[in-house]
């Protein structure tokens, strides 16, 4: 492979999408909790060290703001009018440099193209090759532009519209994603012309430039699927599914067990260590790692959350972000944790809600106990210390802290510290009232 710390990345971001009707541009719409365009980027900053170029639309601000977020060296480049591929590519000319030996151009709707792809068609635009085109083999070409071949070289591009019933026939088809020879890219990009009918500059006919000038041009075979755009949530969603699958595959194959891998969603960066356990229907949302042999159970959902080694989570528990779940720690049924450390051994086990807290070592947490983290203003800590015992029912009303080894009676509603090794009980008195029942009933015959 090519060394590519001498490449320019071009990543065309400034199409409207109109057909995902959404308020959203197209290229910010989710994959795998990332938006596509960060997927894109990654694929190119995993592929190597090198220079990337985002040309975004003239209202793009937010898919500019995505870009510089997700590959920090970035340039920005605005495309004032939508006037072809090539017009797009040229409002980035500012970025490319005499030490740049190839320029890629790909699309922030392709998300699924991987740094493997980019690879080999970097490496074929490297040795006396100018243009390099990405194409794939169409289960249904419809629609394509047709690559003709000759002998390993790239021919033509030709689009449907244009093309000879021979060449209809043919289902190797151009995918957008093109390499081109960094000595040759601006001379060749700037020769292009926009007589045709929507008066637009188009990148693909930098080929026939290419081969008028007598330069060698190359067609390289991707994966359809990868190279594939979105256009519609329909796509997008079509899209999700290979993504969900690559990630899956990829866990288990790190030693992670999905007992059900089919109904589990995950992110682009859910962690999971080795010897994992993951029931089915759990949904990891992103920013979660899972340590060695932790036990996600079924219906739990995961979100910005670190689940400990051995813990045990769900199932139907809640990790919203913040959550810290310590070694060998038991959340249970019904349980959601949010922003709050959950030391070593410790048990929330049944109905529970623990928001702004921490919870020492060993302290065992009873069902319907809830933290009062909130005023109507602010946000407040409660502190449990190591050991504590705190009763089914409580209400912890922050700020408050229960010292180590303390315990605190069912059904209390503690307002203030509780000391080491203490017992507090705040609720109302129990009160019997002899022969009441009796008492009741005689009262409804006499009404009668």
């Amino acid at each position: 492979m090519a060394d590519m710390t001498d490449t320019l990345f071009i990543v065309l971001a400034a199409g409207e999408g109109t057909r995902m009707r959404s308020a959203t541009p197209k290229v910010l719409h989710p994959l795998a909790g990332r938006p596509m365009l960060a997927c894109v980027l990654a694929a190119c900053r995993e592929a190597a060290d090198a220079d990337i170029a985002v040309v975004v639309g003239p209202d793009g601000d937010n898919v500019a703001e995505c870009a510089r977020k997700t590959a920090p060296g970035a340039q920005v480049f605005v495309q004032g009018e939508r006037l072809g591929t090539a017009h797009a590519v040229l409002a980035a000319r500012g970025a490319v440099r005499a030490e740049h030996k190839r320029v890629l151009v790909l699309f922030g709707d392709t998300p699924l193209i991987t740094a493997a792809t980019l690879a080999p068609l970097a490496d074929a635009v490297t040795d006396g090759t100018a243009v390099a085109v990405l194409g794939f083999q169409a289960a249904d070409p419809s629609g394509y532009g047709r690559l003709l071949t000759d002998g390993g070289e790239l021919v033509a591009i030709r689009e449907e519209k244009d093309a000879t019933e021979a060449e209809r026939a043919v289902t190797f088809c151009n995918s957008g994603v093109m390499g081109f020879a960094g000595a040759s890219v601006l001379s060749l990009l700037e020769t292009i012309g926009n007589d045709n009918a929507k008066g637009e500059y188009y990148l693909t006919d930098a080929v026939e430039i290419a081969r008028e000038r007598g330069l060698r041009t190359v067609a390289l075979e991707g994966d359809e699927t990868e190279v594939g755009g979105i256009n519609d949530r329909v796509q997008l969603a079509a899209a999700e599914r290979v993504c969900q699958q690559r990630l899956r595959h990829a866990a288990m194959a790190a030693g992670a067990t999905l007992i059900d891998p089919e109904t589990v969603h995950l992110s682009h960066d859910t962690q999971l260590g080795r010897d994992v356990v993951v029931e089915p229907n759990v949904v990891f949302a992103p920013g979660v790692t899972v340590e060695e042999g932790a036990r996600i159970r079924a219906f739990s959902h995961l979100e910005t959350a670190h689940v400990g080694a051995g813990a045990v989570i769900g199932p139907y528990a809640r990790l919203r972000p913040g959550a810290d779940i310590a070694e060998d720690v038991r959340i249970g049924n019904f349980v959601e944790i949010k922003n709050a450390e959950i030391g070593e051994g410790a048990k929330v086990n049944h109905l529970a809600y623990v928001g702004d807290a921490g919870v020492a070592a060993g302290a065992n947490v009873g069902a319907g106990t809830i933290t009062c983290n909130y005023d109507g203003e602010r946000k407040h800590r409660t502190e449990i210390g190591a050991n504590a015992f705190i009763g089914s029912n409580t209400a912890l009303v922050a700020p408050v802290r229960i010292g180590a080894g303390a315990y605190v009676g069912s059904g209390s509603v503690i307002t203030k510290d509780v000391p080491d090794g203490a017992l507090a009980i705040a609720r109302g008195r129990q009160t019997e009232v002899p022969g009441w029942v009796a008492k009741r009933g005689a009262g409804k015959d006499k009404g009668k």
